[in-house]
This record gives structure tokens, sequence and C-alpha cells, in this order.
């Protein structure tokens, strides 16, 4: 599952403030499909001037990923939507749920008792690799990674895990909130910043699963 992202731009010019950017949105989005159709799927991400002029990014993405039978993400994030983060991270929450998850719940996956998902790592300093390891030779099997090095492919799998582990709260508390009160799935915070709260963190990770996975801890 290679991980990699490509950007394109629309052009946007001003006779499309006058007259409405939808078409061009939609032909832009057919020209991926039809460059890269091995793609897994498109997020379409709205700047300023599509903000004040109101166009509908979500009908132009919800019929093209009918037509494709591709997750196509529309993100409102004009300004980055805030003078903090919070907002913004509080967007792509509800972007994921509402554009992926919710869409791709039929997707075949074979499960393990022992799937977790690591959320709000987002691998600045290699971080999350680390994570992963220690996560994995406990025994446990990583489904998902959000969003740190993570893929499409693997965000919409969370769903199906047994544990989502939450790593920076601020950030993803609210869709971990959304899978516990959907799919069923308990959420725990975890911190891995020294020896001591690595420690902790394991055994409190080991805690809702058998005996094999608390020894490995």
């Amino acid at each position: 599952d290679t991980f990699g992202t490509m950007n394109f731009t629309s052009d946007f010019q001003e006779k499309d403030i006058v007259f409405g950017g939808d078409k061009k949105l939609a032909k832009l989005i057919g020209e991926i499909e039809t460059l890269f159709p091995l793609h897994k799927g498109i997020s379409v991400q709205s700047e300023c001037p599509i903000g004040l002029i109101g166009d509908d990014i979500e009908a132009v993405s919800k019929k093209a990923a009918k037509e494709m039978d591709k997750p196509i993400v529309p993100v409102r994030c004009e300004g980055f939507r805030g003078v903090s983060q919070s907002l913004g991270h509080h967007i792509a929450n509800d972007s994921i749920r509402d554009w992926v998850l919710d869409k791709r719940d039929g997707q075949p996956f074979e499960a393990t008792p022992y799937d977790v998902s690591i959320i709000g790592d987002y691998n600045i300093g290699g971080d999350a690799w680390a994570s992963r390891i220690l996560i994995e030779e406990m025994g446990l099997r990583v489904v998902s990674q959000w969003a740190g090095d993570g893929t499409l492919a693997e965000i919409e799998k969370t769903p199906k895990v047994k544990l989502n582990l939450l790593h920076c709260y601020r950030s993803m508390n609210y869709i971990s909130r959304h899978m516990e009160e959907k799919y069923g799935i308990p959420w725990l915070e975890y911190n891995f910043f020294g020896p001591t709260k690595i420690a902790e963190s394991l055994r409190a990770i080991a805690a809702h699963f058998d005996e094999h996975i608390k020894e490995g801890a």
C-alpha cells in the first residue's frame, strides 16, 4: 500500500468567481481519473474565493464519487478556518466521518482479535513509526494510522478495529467519540513520551486484550 500525494489546482480565474467554478472542478476530477486511474481517492480543498462565492463542492464531489465509485472528499478549509488549528481539525474529522467512513462500510475486511488504530499521531518527527513498532511488538495489529504516514485505504478500515488509540486528544477526540457511538469501538488516550509513560500506556492498552497481549506488554 504505497502512499503518495499529488496536488492539482483548478486555475481559478476572475470569470470563475463571476460564473462559478463547479464545472471546472468536475472537469478536473475527471482528468485526474483519466490520468491516474489507480488512485484511491481525491480530496477537494476549497480556498477563500470558493467560500466567498459559495460553489457547491459537496454536490460535485458526491456526483463524481458515484460515477467513479471512489471516495471524493470535499473539505471546507477556506483560510484554514479560524485562528487556531482546532476548528480545522474538527472540520477534517467531520469530512472523514461523512465522506469516507460512512460511505465505505461494505468493504471486505479480514479481522483479528488484535486490530487497533493509531489516531492523532502526525509523524512529525518520525514518532508514529516508533509508536507503531512498540504496539506491534506487543502482538497487536495496527490496521490504520491517522494521519501521519497513513493512507486512505487504512482509514477506510478503521471502523473494523477493536480499539482506537488516541495520541493527540484535542485534534481527534471528535472522530474517536463518533466511532465509539456508531461502531461501538472504545478509545484510549496514550502517551509515549518517556520510558515511564510508555510502560504505563502499554499496560493500559494491554488491559483491553487477553493474556497473550498482556504478557507482551
